[in-house]
């Protein structure tokens, strides 16, 4: 067993908890001790949510453990139903609820409740949030869509002449990274094309809606974490095709309504027309020389986390250095991806994993999750997120998608604007001797407290005592790092300071493969002309 201080994913039950709470009508019954309630609070002071999620919790303590926990679990779920009036329920344990093996399927079954109860049996100890998440939804459309499912060997019927397509949108749930604004945007880029939007689910849905996603033409699979394999079912039993591409990023926004155009049987050619995003233009202005070849590392989950290196790739002219992702099961998808861009995939819900790696591959930008902007500030790299599991100021107020055209939109502005840019550039080098501009600032996204250390000059140290510092054996061979002569220190000081730490690294790099021991400023210039092949 391995402890850790940050987990990217929480138990499953918690992913119960988000498709619980982003549908109406729905309650969440869970056998869980006391403390486990601490669920709540991700809803209500991370996801900023102006109610509690509808979970009712039986809370047993120790001195429960010695009666019977079972009654208790009963009664819970019975003062549930007559408080809430839910449509449907659904029922099961937490990680500490399940080692006592009460049966809250059967239990609730007993009480043979006037509504439907749906079992989420969750393996507490061997997955995790998001495939807690997949399955519950996955119980839940089976569940409830299954009465209306036509007949084995029925084909699916022709849509009638003059009625509008419709789809289902899959994925969106209750603390997911911008999903409630992706909906929005989506939804209208549907409309644009003449597809109505049968139903939304799980985030907004009821029971009664999810018994009727059969009535769709198609599904659009907006998250794959989550939706994938109820969209894999719906496929087989209801014939209901669904997409493939996610719409994050420009090619991927074109590339999807395409998709979906060919799907509902209409002309894409008008929406692509109007396509309304500047990020292809600003990628191309005059600031997309320090764009160009930044080194980007990203980590988050696989969906978005292959959707964003492909838009730094492609639509911004970065490097992909690293990419990685602590969704397990989608680990395909991104060991794929990393294919493209010559990296090392990085599988992996170790966090001092993911530091390592960082501070191994000297990034100008991280691009991940809240775990990876603590680890960025730690660092002194810029970085913006993209990804779950997010902190509270990921929740905005504004209107901020990642999906579609407007998304792409957020998307250059939240990744461009951590960087040092022209303008930030030349004028920090210009008053790096004033009071307000000294050497050691950093870039003013990472506000006060992040200055960058200054650089201690070394005393200026002879070339016969800087030879001494290399010893050699007869077995091993024992290599100090080079120093620096005063001259090679004073030039380097005349690089500009957010990038001089990077500089002073490839030059000792450089120095120390190819055996000198004083770093000259002919030394400085060999180094960056060989590190810029």
């Amino acid at each position: 067993m391995q402890l850790t201080v940050w987990t990217y994913e929480g138990p499953p039950h918690v992913g119960a908890m988000r498709i619980a709470t982003g549908m109406e009508g729905l309650h969440y019954v869970l056998h869980a001790p006391q403390g486990d309630t601490y669920a709540d609070l991700l809803f209500t002071m991370i996801e900023r949510r102006d109610k509690r999620p509808p979970v009712t919790y039986t809370t047993f303590a120790a001195r429960d453990l010695g009666g019977d926990t079972a009654e208790l679990f009963k009664s819970a779920a019975k003062n549930a139903y007559e408080r809430f009036k839910p449509q449907a329920m659904i029922v099961g344990a937490s990680c500490t609820g399940s080692l006592i093996q009460d049966d809250p399927g059967g239990l609730a079954r007993a009480l043979k409740l006037p509504i439907p109860v749906v079992t989420i049996d969750l393996p507490a100890y061997q997955r995790k949030e998001n495939w807690g998440a997949a399955e519950t939804f996955y119980q839940l459309v089976r569940a409830l869509a299954s009465p209306s499912a036509p007949a084995p060997g029925t084909a699916r019927p022709e849509r009638a002449p003059g009625v509008r397509p419709r789809c289902n949108l899959l994925g969106p749930t209750a603390l997911g990274f911008r999903h409630r604004d992706d909906i929005i945007e989506i939804t209208g880029l549907l409309g644009k094309l003449g597809i109505d939007v049968n139903v939304t689910a799980p985030m907004g849905a009821t029971p009664a809606d999810l018994a009727r996603l059969g009535d769709a033409d198609f599904n659009v699979v907006l998250y794959p974490e989550i939706a994938g394999q109820a969209a894999s079912w719906l496929h087989r039993i209801f014939h209901q095709p669904f997409t493939k591409t996610i719409p994050i990023g420009v090619s991927a926004t074109k590339e999807f309504i395409v998709e979906v155009a060919a799907l509902a049987g209409v002309d894409p050619a008008p929406v692509l027309k109007a396509a309304a995003t500047r990020l292809p233009w600003y990628s191309h202005s005059v600031d997309s020389t320090y764009l160009t070849n930044k080194r980007v590392f990203i980590f988050g989950d696989a969906t978005h986390a292959v959707a964003a290196a492909r838009i730094a790739s492609e639509e911004l002219g970065f490097k992909v250095v690293g990419l990685g992702t602590y969704s397990r099961e989608f680990a395909r998808d991104i060991r794929e991806a990393a294919k493209l861009y010559d990296v090392e995939p990085l599988i992996t819900d170790d966090y001092l994993e993911v530091e390592a790696k960082v501070a191994e591959l000297h990034p100008e930008l991280v691009l991940g999750t809240q775990m990876e902007r603590h680890i960025a500030k730690r660092l002194g790299v810029p970085c913006a997120v993209i990804s779950a599991p997010v902190h509270v100021q990921d929740f905005p107020a504004r209107y901020a998608p990642q999906m579609g055209f407007e998304g792409a939109n957020v998307i250059f502005d939240t990744w461009v604007h951590p960087l040092m840019m022209g303008l930030e550039e030349h004028l920090l080098a210009m008053f790096k001797d004033d009071f307000e501009f000294k050497d050691g600032a950093m870039p003013s996204h990472l506000g006060t407290g992040h200055a960058a250390p200054v650089a201690e000059r070394p005393a200026e140290i002879d070339a016969p005592a800087a030879e001494a510092v290399l010893v050699s054996a007869t077995t091993e061979t024992t290599t100090t790092a080079a120093v620096w002569a005063a001259d090679a220190e004073k030039e380097l000081h005349k690089i500009p300071f957010f990038v001089r730490g990077k500089a002073r690294r490839n030059t000792e790099r450089f120095a120390n493969e190819n055996g000198v021991a004083t770093i000259t400023v002919e030394t400085l210039y060999d180094a960056k002309a060989h590190f810029a092949r």
